[in-house]
């Protein structure tokens, strides 16, 4: 698929993740924005998967281990074709079955409920490891916030991987540069974040995480790893898209107001 299609795509992603968000007044924009690239690259170029069947033996595995991240995640499913478009209204809503953090015996194309901070690459790992087992040879793609990784558990998760020469694994480590409490680099630094990564026996590619040709070049680069993981760390910007939003840690979970919607949707056009 050319860039102007993973772009046209992008753009609705980012149009419903603002949607939802808004409707329900409810919601993390900054960190779905940040991804959308990611996400919308993964569905539509690289990933094995079937919408029409979500749960087929050998299709390729996501792990959104940023959880609260979920719009972003739902947006690309529905437009990929996983489930209607007009389903996305329910998002947190009592009625509807898309909650704040992926549930995967709810949410066709869910490959596994996350949102619990720092578990989502454990749970990676053994995916990954039972591919292995079985002798399979899909994928598992693991998400995980530049914030999050200041758990331990995913260190652990990290050495777990390395020494089981996971290489059908990738963890891909959204660096926007903000968490909830402000700046990574003040809150709990985790640079330099490239040197522990190959110290934990890693592949590490470091790109622009909001552009389609340093993200196909990431991808076919990790395709060829053999007997170690890989970790894609994404240089992003978080609330990419949308003017004010952009790098403002006020955007991590809050809702737009009524003229804030209409001018993220003016740009958006």
């Amino acid at each position: 698929m050319n860039v102007e299609k993973l772009e046209f795509h992008a753009k609705n992603v980012r149009r419903n993740i603002i949607k939802m968000i808004y409707n329900s007044q409810s919601g993390h924009p900054g960190g779905s924005l940040s991804i959308v690239e990611i996400l919308t690259y993964l569905y539509f170029a690289k990933m094995n998967i079937n919408p029409e069947k979500p749960l087929f033996e050998d299709r390729d595995r996501l792990v959104l281990s940023k959880g609260h991240c979920a719009p972003a995640l739902y947006a690309v499913l529905a437009e990929r074709g996983f489930f209607p478009e007009d389903d996305l209204m329910g998002f947190r809503k009592i009625d509807g079955y898309l909650e704040g953090h992926p549930d995967m015996k709810k949410v066709p194309g869910i490959d596994m409920s996350s949102g619990s901070l720092g578990q989502g690459m454990s749970v990676a790992n053994g995916i990954a490891l039972a591919g292995k087992l079985d002798k399979k040879d899909y994928k598992v793609y693991c998400i995980l916030g530049d914030g999050e990784i200041e758990e331990g558990e995913v260190w652990e998760a990290f050495m777990t991987a390395s020494h089981y020469r996971l290489d059908n694994i990738c963890a891909i480590i959204d660096r926007n540069g903000l968490q909830i409490d402000g700046k990574t680099k003040d809150v709990m630094s985790t640079e330099p974040l490239e040197d522990k990564m190959r110290a934990f026996g890693f592949h590490v590619i470091t790109i622009d995480g909001n552009n389609f040709d340093r993200i196909k070049n990431a991808f076919d680069e990790e395709n060829m790893v053999k007997d170690k993981p890989t970790a894609i760390i994404a240089n992003t910007i978080k609330g990419k898209g949308i003017s004010f939003m952009e790098d403002e840690v006020g955007w991590h979970g809050k809702a737009p107001s009524k003229e804030e919607y209409d001018k993220a949707m003016e740009e958006l056009k």
